[in-house]
Order: C-alpha cells, then sequence, then structure tokens
C-alpha cells in the first residue's frame, strides 16, 4: 500500500477518531483516576480506595444494584417477547395493519420526558386514568409510585410500552427479509403454524434477537430521565436504579470521587454482560 494512501485513510478516520477519544476514552480514563480520589467525610485528601471499599459498605447501593437486576429482567425479555409478538402479527396479511404498526411505533417518537408526564398522570392517585378506571369496579386503586410495593413495577410497565414499538420496526424488517419459498418448502413438507415458527422463523431472527437484547440491556442501564420525572429514586429507593444513583451522588450529594467508583462499577458490569452476550450467545447464532 502507497504511503499516500495511508495518510489520506488516516484523514478520513481522523475526525471520528478525535470525537471519540474526546467523548469516551478520555472521560472513562478520567472516571477511573478521579475515582481513587476524594475529598469527603469518608476519607481524606490524596490517593485512596476508600470509594471502592465504601461500594460494599453502601446499603443503598446493594438495593440499588437489587433494583437494577430486577428491572433488567422484568423489561428486557418481556419487551423483546411483545416485540416480537407484535411484528409478528402486523407483517401478515391483516386489514388495517398499516395503522397498527404506526400505533404500535408511536410511543417510540415521543421524548422521554413527555411520555414521563403522560404516564405520570395515569399513575396519579386521585385523578389518574388507572385508578379511574379501577373505581368503576369497586376498587380504591393504588398509590402507584408513592407505593415502595408497586413504584418500580409501574416503572418498568412504562419502560415497556415505550420499547416495544422500538423493537418491532427491527423484527418486522427482518421478518420482512424472510425468503418466503422456506415457508412454502414447509408447508409442502406438512409443517404446521407452531413448527414454521420454532424451526425456521425464531432461528433466521436470532441476529436481530441479539441486537435488540444488546440495545434492551444498555437502555435498561440507561433509565434515568423517567426517574427524574416520577419517582426520583423513590419512595426509599424502592424504585432508585444504579444510573440515577450515580446521577444524586455527583450532583445532588457532590461527591464526584463516590460516583466516579460507581460508574466504574457500571462500566464493570457492562462488560461483562457484552462479553457474555457476544461470547457466549454470538457463537450459537447463525448469520446464513
Amino acid at each position: 500500500m502507497k504511503k499516500t494512501n495511508v495518510i489520506q485513510a488516516w484523514l478520513l478516520l481522523l475526525p471520528a477518531l478525535v470525537l471519540l477519544v474526546a467523548f469516551t476514552h478520555l472521560p472513562t480514563i478520567k472516571t477511573i483516576w478521579r475515582s481513587f480520589f476524594s475529598i469527603g467525610e469518608r476519607t481524606d485528601t490524596g490517593f485512596v480506595i476508600d470509594n471502592y471499599q465504601y461500594l460494599w459498605e453502601d446499603d443503598v447501593l446493594w438495593q440499588v444494584l437489587g433494583n437494577s437486576f430486577w428491572y433488567l429482567i422484568g423489561t428486557v425479555p418481556t419487551s423483546i417477547i411483545i416485540a416480537l409478538t407484535m411484528a409478528l402479527w402486523v407483517n401478515s396479511k391483516l386489514k388495517g395493519r398499516s395503522f397498527l404498526r404506526l400505533a404500535y411505533f408511536t410511543p417510540t417518537i415521543l421524548p422521554m420526558i413527555s411520555v414521563a408526564n403522560i404516564w405520570l398522570f395515569f399513575y396519579s392517585p386521585e385523578i389518574g386514568l388507572f385508578n379511574t378506571v379501577l373505581g368503576w369496579f369497586g376498587h380504591d386503586g393504588y398509590n402507584w409510585l408513592g407505593d415502595p410495593e408497586v413504584a418500580l413495577t409501574s416503572i418498568m410497565v412504562m419502560t415497556v410500552w415505550k420499547e416495544a414499538g422500538f423493537f418491532m420496526i427491527f423484527y418486522l424488517a427482518a421478518l420482512q427479509g424472510i425468503r418466503p419459498d422456506l415457508y412454502q418448502a414447509a408447508r409442502l413438507e406438512g409443517a404446521g403454524s407452531f413448527t414454521i415458527l420454532r424451526r425456521i422463523t425464531l432461528p433466521l431472527l436470532m441476529p436481530i434477537t441479539l441486537f435488540v437484547l444488546v440495545n434492551a440491556i444498555l437502555n435498561a442501564f440507561k433509565m434515568v430521565d423517567h426517574l427524574f420525572i416520577l419517582t426520583k429514586g423513590g419512595p426509599n429507593n424502592a424504585s432508585n436504579l444504579l444510573l440515577y444513583y450515580i446521577y444524586e451522588n455527583a450532583f445532588s450529594f457532590f461527591d464526584t470521587a463516590y460516583a466516579s467508583a460507581l460508574t466504574v462499577l457500571l462500566l464493570l458490569i457492562l462488560v461483562l454482560l457484552a462479553l457474555f452476550q457476544f461470547g457466549v450467545l454470538e457463537r450459537r447464532i447463525h448469520y446464513r
């Protein structure tokens, strides 16, 4: 390869490399470095590891990690299953399927803050939509966002409503890319609808499923906007998630060093999940 071609290639990559280093690599390195320095009640000024020792002693953090785990388990599989079901439905020969596609996709195009305010009205104890409907059947309703037993579940329901339509679009595109002759051959062999779904459709959708899974997990750990509007992590940290807890420590408690340590913990969790997804799950996926 000519030297001029190499120089030209690096010049073409330079704008992307500058943005990647400036907004990804440098902040990550700075965050890791900042996590070892602290000025606060727990530690003295200087290079310390007390921030990481306090991670094990922080009861709120363990509660937040538990919330994040159940939030992940509750939203990711549910969103994927609902998205796949909707895609299979609107991909069939159905009257008004264009309207259904639009209806399913509409929550996705709404801004996050708007969605949070809409659901804040739904969940309002006095005049909320859900309690009003329950009142028609003689039920007193719930304090959806104020009860520690149901606050996190309420956030999960809103998240699934917001994300399922977005994931449906990817499944719908993948379904339309499957060759029709595969289905015709299967029907000629006497395969039923369930067998076709299990033996043809689902295996061919696995690459898209991995893509959707990665995005769903990332979205689960990026949840902060809705919490800020709806519960602010309450009541008593019942709906607090890891990224919002990092935000609280950095901008409410002004403990940036501990927030940096929490960020490093979040990065390690994401790295472990990425290794599992691309080291284990991807090996079971066939792209052809």
